[in-house]
């Protein structure tokens, strides 16, 4: 098996972000996840959470490491039906109206039924509405009109349609000649697929970890709290793989591996970050500092619930995040580089 690969990772994300798993309804994907891990004899479970743990022992078995990636994206859930037989929305993490608004989606019903939809102002026609650009994108203004003949709440709840319903957002995912794919949900599937070739390739070629070393596929970062537990006493260090963010100010681009000094909960371990950007440069891996100013982690939220370990985060450079998402498959290739060197490497001095 060849590792580094982007253009065989893209072939996989390509299918990770095709399966819907807003926060809070990640079965499928969870299960995929499995299917996809079975063939290469590692010990796998879940928590009660719906997350999965992939465990590979280590020489070392008195010390382990936790790498984690997260499977769950942004989404919504059925707010309200209304009475124009539209429903409205609230939102599952944290993005802007105007990042979904045209955009085509799914609603699952609690019985596993699926419409489709699209996501749309209400004040949308410019031949009705004086407003159409100028109105709020909010709560109240954005609704889904539903591939059905609907046209009051009665209507749409004869479909099975109700509050608490699922909706998730069409991914669009595309992979271009000259390197790139752009979907939703690379945040965080991009990672999630690099995780999963990396496992692959640890088993396949027999390559021996100096730790146990322990892989979440976690599946509520988006809200909040999908690494912070199932963390053995054993681990010394937690490495969230997760997007890098890109925008004026950053340093992060499509091209490198993020690593990620501070977000929103502080500065990561000095130690950890210093090792991941000496191993950059000891191979040749083109790498990015940078800073994430409203941004967490699951390795973020480990520490805020009183785990007592070293905590990084690095990953692939995602432009435009928690919207029209982009990378380019060199990015893909330097975070496999850097994880491929990181898993084999020595503990930081803490």
């Amino acid at each position: 098996m060849s590792f580094p690969n982007p253009k065989e990772t893209f072939q996989l994300i390509k299918e990770l972000v095709s399966i819907p798993s807003p926060s809070g309804n990640t079965e499928k994907v969870i299960s995929f996840v499995e299917n996809y891990l079975k063939e290469y004899n590692v010990e796998m479970k879940r928590n009660r959470k719906g997350g999965l743990i992939v465990t590979i022992p280590g020489v070392n078995e008195a010390e382990h490491r936790m790498l984690t990636a997260h499977v769950d994206t942004l989404g919504a859930m059925v707010k309200e039906v209304k009475s124009n037989g539209r429903l409205k929305l609230a939102m599952i993490g944290g993005f802007r109206w105007n990042s979904v608004e045209g955009e085509y989606c799914e609603i699952e019903t609690s019985s596993g039924k699926k419409y489709t939809g699209t996501i749309l102002m209400h004040q949308t026609s410019v031949h009705v509405y004086k407003n159409a650009g100028d109105a709020p994108r909010n709560d109240e203004n954005i609704e889904v009109r539903i591939d059905a003949k609907v046209s009051n709440g009665e209507e749409v709840r004869s479909l099975g349609i109700e509050v608490g319903d699922f909706v998730s957002f069409d991914p669009r995912v595309q992979i271009t000649e000259n390197g790139y794919i752009k979907s939703r949900h690379l945040d965080d599937k991009a990672s999630v697929a690099i995780l999963l070739r990396l496992i692959k390739f640890i088993q396949t070629e027999g390559v021996t970890l100096p730790y146990t070393t322990h892989f979440l596929i976690s599946n509520n970062e988006e809200i909040g709290y999908g690494g912070n537990s199932n963390i053995t006493p054993e681990t010394v260090e937690y490495l969230a793989v997760d997007m890098g963010a890109l925008g004026d100010g950053q340093s992060s681009d499509e091209y490198t591996v993020s690593i990620c000094v501070k977000d929103a909960s502080g500065p990561y371990h000095y130690g950890l970050r210093k090792h991941l950007v000496q191993l950059a440069q000891e191979n040749n891996i083109d790498y990015k500092v940078d800073i994430y100013p409203y941004y967490g982690s699951d390795a973020s939220a480990a520490i805020r619930s009183g785990h007592d370990i070293v905590h990084g985060l690095i990953g692939p450079g995602i432009e435009s995040s928690h919207a029209f998402e982009r990378t380019h498959e060199t990015s893909i290739d330097n975070t496999e580089k850097l994880l491929l060197q990181y898993v084999q490497s020595p503990l930081v001095k803490y």
